[in-house]
């Protein structure tokens, strides 16, 4: 299984959740690829986020070695399973992918976690430390139910 964590700018929300996505994974026995692009490509190159860098170092997670990249149509292409980490980057991805987008591949994060209530992880960008945790904390419990559902 291919999939790919996609939020704005791909240093704080995504780079969290392609590293416990993968961790999980792993730790389940899965051989899945995990990984992690931004729709407005701010960003590209850079590492994740300080405060997104210690909050998954806190939990054992090292996402140091991540770099920012862009969404692009073809990860249609590579990926099973797309997850936004939010409406507003739904719609990113679908006026990049075009005629590539594929709504069954699509989901919203937190869907796994609260079926049909399309909420939003919150961005931490703007805010404090205490707000990276709750965004791993979401993330984390989202990621057990991705690997509960989809694990073959």
């Amino acid at each position: 299984m291919n999939i790919l964590m996609v939020c704005l700018g791909n240093i704080c929300r995504s780079p969290l959740a392609e590293g416990i996505l993968q961790e999980k994974a792993a730790s389940a026995g899965l051989n899945w690829y995990v990984d992690s692009a931004g729709t407005n490509g701010y960003h590209v190159g850079e590492a994740p986020h300080p405060l997104s860098q210690k909050v998954a170092l806190i939990n054992g997670i090292d996402i140091s070695a991540q770099r920012s990249r862009r969404f692009v149509a073809e990860d249609f292409d590579k990926f099973d399973k797309i997850y936004a980490m939010a409406e507003d980057v739904v719609s990113d991805i679908r006026r990049i992918a075009k005629n590539k987008f594929d709504k069954s591949k699509v989901e919203l994060l937190l869907n796994e976690l609260y079926p049909g209530k399309n909420m939003d992880v919150p961005d931490p960008w703007y805010g404090a430390e205490p707000g990276y945790h709750e965004v791993y904390s979401l993330i984390d419990k989202a990621c057990d139910m991705v690997v509960e559902r989809h694990k073959v």
